[in-house]
């Protein structure tokens, strides 16, 4: 079977798209300087991680030893092991969230989720999925969870057990919260170890804080109870997918021996790509420790050299110490949908990912138009003239 002439054409016109844009979306976390090509041959076939990786089901084209590298791999960067701690690809840092939820509401039936408002947009969908109480707990300035807030929500809500979902880099402003501070609130109101849990959403920056000479504190040694990260946001892979770790002492109780695949299965999806777990195992692989991190110390170089030129023009963009996310006011509709920037309210941003580092040609294009748009407003402002909205 062959497609029709303008079948073919709107192929051709798909690909030119993706050519033009691949490495020119500065405003979402998405590294796209990778090399997969010695995994191509496998797209012939129909690879099925169905199950639980660590008992083989009766489907032998998957993926499982690979995608158990990588699973050990993250239990090695969030400080816990196989021997405490199971998880799997998935595919994207949502399924990791709403499995660590899942896995609270299992652990917590009458339980109470906090989140900030600056909180991924999908939690609020996975809460009402699950049929899960919530509270949105209020954000500061620069987007970091008011523990003093969750403390009055927390008092408000004593008879129902915490579920507290914890951004490690948040969508928008790249906060980071304060565990530490987080569990002091809830030890100053009364719940013990044993009557709260503990989700962390590191979608993007759970691959830069492992990388870090001082991290903050946010892993399982920590006092997490789980974890998502995303692998197409800062290590790149052409399909989305993430990982998600939770301690084994949760994840057990929803082991159940299926038949049909002569295995068990404790995934939210059952069926699952066999693919991105040999993309994640590629990087892990093919990268040593400190080419990995010096990936991240070249993003977040640039990243803080991209806000001192921008408040060297008058423009007043920030960022937190351990993000790669460049936070400045929002430029007219025109720029940021020329450049794909991702706005919310008043603000933008501009996210440093790999192949920004390689090749910062598109990035210097944007800083250059944001400060001509910024300087032609600030002329028009001081000479009286209507400003454009």
């Amino acid at each position: 079977m062959s497609l029709s002439y303008d079948d073919t054409q709107r192929l051709r016109d798909l690909y030119k798209v993706c050519v033009e844009s691949q490495h020119q979306m500065l405003g979402y976390p998405v590294a796209t300087d990778y090399d997969y090509r010695d995994l191509w041959s496998f797209f012939q076939f129909s690879i099925n991680n169905v199950g639980d990786w660590a008992e083989p089901s009766n489907y032998p084209m998957n993926t499982f030893e690979f995608e158990q590298d990588a699973v050990e791999y993250f239990c090695r960067l969030y400080h816990t092991t196989l021997d405490e701690a199971w998880g799997y690809v998935t595919n994207g840092g949502t399924e990791g969230n709403m499995y660590g939820c899942y896995l609270a509401r299992e652990r917590f039936p009458s339980g109470m989720v906090y989140f900030s408002q600056e909180t991924h947009y999908s939690v609020m969908k996975i809460v009402r999925f699950l049929n899960i109480d919530y509270q949105v707990v209020a954000s500061d300035s620069r987007g970091e969870m008011d523990y003093d807030a969750l403390e009055c929500l927390l008092k408000e809500n004593i008879d129902k057990s915490p579920i507290i979902f914890a951004n490690i880099g948040t969508t928008m402003l790249g906060a980071i919260d304060d565990l530490q501070q987080i569990q002091r609130r809830l030890e100053k109101v009364g719940f013990d170890r044993e009557q709260y849990y503990i989700h962390a959403d590191a979608a993007c920056h759970g691959m830069i804080v492992p990388y870090l000479d001082n991290p903050p504190m946010f892993s399982f040694k920590h006092g997490i109870d789980s974890i998502s990260v995303s692998g197409h946001k800062m290590l790149g892979s052409p399909i989305p997918c993430g990982m998600v770790l939770a301690l084994k002492k949760h994840t057990d109780k929803l082991s159940h021996q299926i038949e049909y695949i002569a295995a068990p299965d404790k995934t939210l999806s059952g069926s699952r790509n066999g693919l991105t777990p040999l993309f994640l195992w590629k990087f892990i692989r093919s990268t040593s420790e400190q080419s990995k991190k010096q990936r991240v110390a070249d993003c977040l170089q640039l990243a803080q050299e991209v806000v001192i030129k921008l408040n060297q023009h008058g423009i007043s963009a920030w960022r937190h110490d351990n993000s790669p996310i460049v936070v400045f006011p929002k430029p007219s509709e025109q720029l940021w949908r020329k450049y794909h920037l991702a706005v919310a309210k008043n603000t933008a941003h501009i996210i440093i990912a790999g192949q920004t580092t390689a090749n910062p040609n598109r990035l210097h294009q944007v800083l250059d138009e944001l400060i001509e748009e910024h300087r032609t407003l600030t002329t028009e402002k001081c000479a009286g003239e209507p400003v454009m909205a």
